[in-house]
C-alpha cells in the first residue's frame, strides 16, 4: 500500500530552537507525528539560521511519516541582522533606525532568490529595498 498524503501543513518556527510547544505542537500534534523526532530534524536542518523565523512546509502521510521542507528566513529577519537592529521603526517616515547598502541587499537577494517572486537578482533587490524602507531602514549606494 502506497503512502497517501494526509495533509500539507504550513507554519513558521524559530530556526535551531524549535520545541514541541506551539507553533510546532499545535500544527502537527493532531496528525499523530513523533514531535520529538520532527523537532530534532528541524533543529538539525536550521542550525545555520539560529533564532530567525523559518517558514516550514510539512507533508504529512497516512502512515505518520512526513516530508520536511524549510524555506529561507524571512526578509525582515535578514535585513535586521544585516543592519544590526532589534526591530523596525514605529513611525517610518519620521524615525529611521539604520542604513543598508545595495551590496548587502544583493547578498540577501542571492540567498532568498528561490523563495522570492523575482525574475533576477536586480528585481529581488528592489523587492528587498521596499521591505527595508517600510521598516524605517534607509537604502544607500
Amino acid at each position: 500500500m502506497a503512502k497517501q498524503l494526509q495533509a500539507t501543513v504550513k507554519f513558521h518556527a524559530t530556526g535551531g530552537k524549535a520545541t514541541a510547544a506551539p507553533p510546532v505542537g499545535t500544527a502537527l500534534g493532531k496528525y499523530g507525528l513523533n514531535l520529538g523526532q520532527f523537532v530534532k530534524d528541524f533543529n538539525d536542518r536550521t542550525k545555520a539560521s539560529m533564532g530567525m523565523r523559518i517558514p516550514v512546509v510539512v507533508k504529512v502521510y497516512n502512515d505518520r511519516s512526513y516530508d520536511l521542507e524549510t524555506k529561507s528566513p524571512h526578509s525582515v529577519d535578514l535585513i535586521k541582522q544585516a543592519v544590526g537592529i532589534e526591530k523596525g521603526s514605529h513611525t517610518v517616515p519620521k524615525e529611521k533606525v539604520g542604513t543598508i547598502t545595495v551590496a548587502q541587499l544583493q547578498e540577501i537577494a542571492k540567498a532568498k532568490q528561490k523563495d522570492l517572486n523575482a525574475r533576477d537578482v536586480e528585481h529581488a533587490v528592489r523587492i528587498l529595498a521596499g521591505t527595508a524602507r517600510s521598516m524605517g531602514v534607509d537604502v544607500v549606494d
